[in-house]
């Protein structure tokens, strides 16, 4: 039996898939360059530009990033102009992230950047078929990260990146 044949995925291997295309993504986001903890600060950005959220912690539920850990990001993110924190005045004993008008402009740079690179990624889709993968991906996803809360999505997207060695390299 041909060995090269023999571990060939099969048309349904979900998690090769996804490994795959996770591997493309990654790589291919390099638009975020020195951005402050790269994909996860973009990723909590996003949620600060797009969300309403009452709280850092509200945002650390939201994105399944521990609590701690999102100090330390929205540190970063102040520190570099993206964000910061304000009383929230409907309860002065929370701080409210929001983006600054330097985070906006960022933001908006880097979803181009971003979905520039997604298009790349998803090149063999055409425009209306990116689109609806998009859309289900998103469902799943939102669906899904109720099952283990407490687990960062980009924790598991970089264990999924170093732990399992590309295939055909």
């Amino acid at each position: 039996m041909d060995t090269a044949q023999s571990h060939q995925p099969t048309d349904g291997d979900f998690g090769w898939s996804l490994a795959v295309l996770l591997r493309a993504y990654h790589s291919s986001v390099s638009a975020l360059g020195e951005f402050p903890h790269g994909p996860r600060g973009y990723m909590t950005l996003a949620a600060v530009v797009s969300g309403d959220h009452p709280s850092q912690l509200a945002l650390a539920g939201h994105l399944s990033i521990d609590r701690t850990v999102m100090t330390y990001l929205i540190d970063d993110l102040v520190k570099a102009g993206l964000v910061e924190r304000r009383v929230d005045t409907a309860d002065r004993r929370q701080r409210k992230i929001v983006a600054t008008e330097d985070g906006l402009r960022s933001f908006k740079d880097l979803a181009r950047r971003v979905r520039e690179a997604e298009d790349k990624v998803l090149g063999v889709l055409d425009p209306a078929e990116r689109d609806t993968f998009r859309s289900l991906l998103y469902r799943v996803a939102c669906d899904v990260r109720h099952i283990e809360p407490a687990t960062d999505p980009c924790d598991v997207a970089e264990d999924e990146l170093h732990e399992r060695p590309a295939r055909g390299r």
